[in-house]
Parts: C-alpha cells; structure tokens; sequence
C-alpha cells in the first residue's frame, strides 16, 4: 500500500502571511527550513515538492541515510547541537550548519571543509534565553566569535541562529528574540549584505520570531505533525 504523507503547507503560509501583515513584514523575506527530523525521506520528497526547498535535520546518525537516499533534492541544514568528531560527516552531507556555538568546532568545520575543497555556509547559534539545557554561546561572546569565525578560510558565516525559550510568557519570548536581532544587526553592520539570515522561530512561535525579525523559520510539527504521523 502507497504511503499516505500529508503536509500542512496552507495552514503554515497562512500564518506566516497573517503575522507579516500584523507586524509590517514581507512574507515573501521569509524562508522557511522544513524540518523533518524523525519522519522518513519520502516526507521530504514531499515536502519539495510542495515547495520547500530547504530541509532541516538535527542528528547526523538520522539524516544521513535519507540524504543519501533522495540525492540533493534541496539545501540540507544541520540545526542540531554538532559535536567536533562528527564534524567531518556533516561538512560531506549538509550545504548549511546552522548550529555553530565554538571557535573549536568551527575551526574543525573550516579543515574539514578544506579536505573536500569546500566552503561551507554556517551560522553562530546564539543561546540568547540564557537556558543552561540549550547549546549556544552567550550573547556576550557572540560579536568576538563571530569576528573570529567569519575569518576563517573556508567557512561562509552569513547568519545567527537561535532557539527561543520554551515557555509560555510570550514577553519573555520576544525579549530573547529581540536580543538576538541586536545581534543580528550588529553583526550585519560590521561584516556586510551577505550575513543576511536570522534563524529564528519554530512551529509554535514562528509569529512572535516574525515579529522580532526573524527571516528563517524551522518548522516541523505544524508542518508534518508529531512523529510518525505520517505512517498512521
């Protein structure tokens, strides 16, 4: 029997457009990363071809056999926590990490990339809630780190990732967003138009991220449901 996937692609659009027409955006500055952690690789067959061109991942062990099942249908971005040891498999398979947190890991990412005659566009993931369970470097060490990031050679840092806080006060949610766009935007001012991406926002707050300026959302559950949801 055909496998049944659906994708809630309306619904998401809709709320993106509702939220940019709210907070004086443009829907069309918005990309969204469809994130299809722990759902099988023809939920990102059809995730293209509703179209979504850009997938996320979290775990290099999952992604791995899925991207070499599909071949490079998209942009693959690694937005889970990347420890240095792996870092090799993860500059061969993604065209993008989103969650670069150390100059050490960084560094890796660089000579690796370099083996592969490769440059490999990354992000500095920023833990802008102050979460100690979440990954990221502090936003006080984020302008040095990224100064030292975006000097080496083969590496591309266009852009901030972060993860908002998960709780309900959306005033505290926004506060850590818009920390991160300060970020963003000094960053942008001290190295040009190509840092252009802020990765912020997810299925349950991707309107409060619009508002606080995010450009890269990653949406999984309100896109593809809850796990397996797929295969029911």
């Amino acid at each position: 029997m055909k496998e049944k996937i659906s994708i809630k692609s309306i619904e998401v659009n809709g709320r993106i457009i509702e939220a940019c027409e709210k907070y004086d955006r443009d829907a069309d500055d918005i990309t969204v990363i469809a994130v299809t952690k722990t759902h099988p690789a023809s939920v990102i067959n059809v995730a293209v071809a509703s179209g979504f061109h850009n997938i996320g991942e979290s775990r290099i062990q999952e992604a791995e056999p899925k991207i070499k099942q599909i071949g490079p249908i998209a942009r693959f971005h690694l937005i889970g926590h990347l420890q240095s040891n792996k870092a090799k498999k993860a500059v061969e398979l993604f065209d993008v990490i989103q969650s670069v947190d150390s100059l050490k890991l960084a560094e890796e990412i660089s000579r690796q990339a370099k083996e592969i005659d490769r440059t490999l566009e990354c992000y500095l993931q920023v833990n802008c809630s102050g979460e100690l369970q979440k990954y990221g470097c502090s936003p006080d060490e984020a302008i040095v780190l990224a100064e030292q990031i975006h000097q080496l050679d083969n590496i591309n840092l266009t852009g901030l990732m972060t993860i908002g806080p998960f709780v309900e006060d959306e005033d505290i949610i926004r506060s850590a967003y818009a920390r991160c766009y300060k970020l963003y935007r000094l960053c942008r001012d001290k190295f040009g138009d190509d840092f252009d991406t802020l990765s912020m926002g997810m299925s349950n707050d991707l309107e409060l991220a619009i508002a606080e300026g995010s450009n890269m959302l990653r949406i999984g559950s309100a896109l593809f449901g809850p796990r397996d949801a797929s295969n029911r």
